[in-house]
């Protein structure tokens, strides 16, 4: 039996990045900006997907850790802060809704689901690609990881999604792609999906336990109709 029992969810917490969209091309291409206004050497796209999924200054340590065997704190701040400026101007010129992310968003508003984006990501350009892909009308609220001091992992903005909106765990379901989804979840207390083609720097979506793994979106809306 599917853990998503969607008929009787009130509440339903989407993870962004490698779950809802493909955004690792504009990763790349902010990072290789990033790394060439710093001369230091560029990187590939594939090696950009293994490396995200786990946040920001994750993703700048382990190219630093690839490009140069080390990392210096000095050089992980410039790099970070060279990036951040360079990717949140621009974050969504490459990046794509995953197949059948849309459909599903569609029947949850048909519905009556409260649906909220819960993302590491900070606020502004999370917000910038769910504008910019035509999502914003399925969202109630889009949480970046700079609302508040704590980010998944930590159950933080998740407790607050159901505090917020009045929901019940029972009555809520998170949906994501990583070990830090996985465990934000069962920290709050609610059941989670995760999908089998995101980020998760590099690491088997299965490793963590997830109750359920899920190959593409339309499986959970097989199951609802």
């Amino acid at each position: 039996m599917s853990v998503a029992n969607l008929a009787n969810r009130e509440l339903i917490l989407f993870d962004l990045d490698g779950t809802l969209v493909d955004s690792a091309f504009d990763l790349y291409r902010a990072m290789n900006m990033s790394l060439n206004a710093l001369q230091l050497p560029s990187v590939t796209e594939q090696q950009v997907r293994t490396w995200i999924g786990k946040g920001t200054s994750l993703f700048c340590q382990s190219t630093l850790q690839h490009l140069t065997g080390s990392v210096n704190p000095v050089q992980h701040h410039q790099l970070l802060e060279t990036f951040l400026s360079i990717y949140n101007a621009e974050p969504c010129l490459d990046t794509q809704v995953f197949h059948g992310v849309r459909e599903f968003l569609q029947w949850g508003l048909e519905h009556n689901k409260k649906m909220i984006c819960v993302t590491n990501k900070p606020e502004q350009p999370a917000r910038m690609i769910v504008d910019s892909l035509g999502l914003s009308e399925y969202f109630i609220d889009v949480i970046g990881g700079d609302r508040f001091e704590e980010r998944k992992p930590h159950p933080r903005q998740l407790l607050f999604c159901m505090q917020q909106y009045q929901v019940a765990p029972a009555k809520t379901l998170m949906i994501g792609d990583s070990s830090n989804d996985v465990e934000a979840a069962k920290c709050a207390g609610i059941d989670c999906i995760v999908v089998s083609y995101g980020y998760n720097h590099g690491e088997d979506i299965h490793a963590c336990q997830p109750q359920q793994v899920i190959d593409d979106f339309t499986e959970l809306r097989t199951e609802s109709f």
